[in-house]
């Protein structure tokens, strides 16, 4: 059965996440948050050329309870249940933020299918059910946003602070940004 995820942006700069798994699914995992700024440390006897490439901080070795220590998150990418189970079990414990790579029982979050442009993301989650189909939802999505929707952003951005003070309600300001956002896009 899927489970109703509630939906969340994290913020990962300049936290440390803990990968455990060197294989190419760690690598994904942790290029994925070097690339929201996470200091990121992985835990596997061995990595891939995948991983050596990538600033991480590498502890050559199995995967330790005190591994977790000072970690915001961490995602489990072995092909080993049993070590995969123990991490969550241990991140469990400590109330941490877990995900275990293609095993969604084991996870208290899980990672959408993600498109980027700009600062738009687009995310597309199954409920874990299947990634492919999220994958391919992300692929058309990313067919239709664009670097003109990226830019539209950062003016939108830009115009925040002036529109606030102008617009002293939520409301008020709201209106403002969605006939504007209609107009630029029509």
């Amino acid at each position: 059965m899927t489970k109703n995820f509630y939906m969340a942006c994290l913020d990962v700069a300049g936290r440390r996440c803990l990968v455990v798994g060197g294989g190419p699914v760690g690598a994904e995992k942790a290029a994925g948050l070097l690339a929201c700024g996470a200091r990121v440390t992985v835990v596997a006897p061995e990595v891939g050329e995948e991983l050596r490439g990538l600033p991480v901080e590498w502890r050559r070795r199995r995967y330790r309870r005190r591994d977790l220590q000072g970690a915001f998150l961490v995602i489990a990418a072995t092909s080993d249940r049993a070590v995969n189970e123990r991490v969550h079990r241990d991140a469990e414990a400590r109330g941490m933020l877990c995900n275990v790579a293609d095993v969604p029982d084991l996870c208290n979050f899980i990672l959408p299918a993600v498109h980027r442009e700009g600062p738009i993301a687009v995310a597309v989650s199954t409920g874990g059910a299947s990634p492919a189909l999220a994958k391919r939802l992300r692929d058309r999505i990313a067919e239709i946003v664009s670097p003109r929707h990226a830019e539209l952003a950062d003016e939108l951005q830009r115009l925040r602070p002036e529109v606030k003070e102008r617009f002293p309600s939520y409301e008020e300001r709201r209106d403002y940004f969605e006939q504007l956002v209609t107009e630029r896009l029509s």
